[in-house]
């Protein structure tokens, strides 16, 4: 416990899913975060539950105005800036042929202009008082492609290319970036009936995955969690999978 005493962080995308765990786990262990959304009611009731070490705002993350504000946000209430996980993101399933330039553009804006700004603007911030961490969210899909998913592929592609480039330009500064790469997650993302999800959990439940099941989103705050704290103070350009085997032999996923 406790081991992120003292520091700050914002959390993108943290209403609910992967998000609402990391921004959770992170307050569990110390740290008082900003949770950002577009989502504002699920976003504040949960900045509430947390209490006094959370703080919600508003976000459209490919804004860089909204950068601008949240990171000077987290500054004037909390002091300081340490930790920033890019967690914010979307997906649009279409072929090819079928992926209008409107649904992939904003795929794009979210998911890796999104993750741009940030680092941008919060390394600067974490780069003046002497250093932190930025923990970027992409995908197994940022590593193969993924069939029925072009943008979202593209996308986090770019987030682990841009990831490696950021931990190279910021290691002067004292900044460390990584990024992780969840395979499937038991979140709204994923498009599953309800009877379906309780099966997905159990170990049997996904055959096509060595560890047999579907990961949670509590796994992949505790991998944002070690990122993110002195513990991973010699990690930064790292790829981090946290995708229960799938990508250690041929299964490719597939829509």
């Amino acid at each position: 416990m406790h081991r992120l005493d003292g520091k700050v962080a914002i959390v993108t995308g943290a209403a609910r899913g992967q998000g609402e765990a990391e921004a959770r786990l992170f307050a569990a262990e110390g740290a008082r975060v900003v949770l950002t959304d577009v989502l504002e009611e699920p976003g504040r009731k949960l900045a509430a539950e947390i209490g006094s070490a959370a703080l919600f705002a508003r976000q459209d993350v490919s804004s860089e105005a909204g950068w601008e504000e949240v990171v000077a946000l987290a500054l004037s209430h909390f002091g300081r800036l340490d930790a920033l996980v890019n967690n914010a993101g979307i997906v649009h399933y279409a072929s090819l042929f079928d992926h209008s330039v409107d649904d992939y553009m904003r795929v794009i804006r979210v998911n890796q202009l999104g993750v741009f700004l940030g680092m941008r603007v919060a390394g600067a911030a974490m780069g003046k008082r002497g250093g932190g961490s930025i923990v970027n969210i992409s995908s197994i899909g940022g590593l193969v492609g993924v069939g029925g998913a072009i943008a979202y592929t593209a996308s986090k592609h770019a987030v682990t290319g841009m990831t490696k480039v950021a931990a190279l330009e910021l290691a002067s500064l004292g900044v460390r970036v990584n990024s992780i790469h969840p395979g499937g997650v038991d979140t709204a993302m994923v498009e599953m009936p309800d009877a379906m999800r309780a099966g997905v959990r159990e170990r049997g439940g996904m055959p096509n995955v060595p560890l047999a099941r579907i990961g949670l989103p509590e796994e992949i705050a505790q991998a944002a969690l070690f990122l993110a704290s002195d513990e991973s103070s010699y990690c930064t350009g790292t790829a981090l999978l946290v995708d229960g085997g799938l990508l250690a032999g041929t299964n490719v996923p597939r829509r």
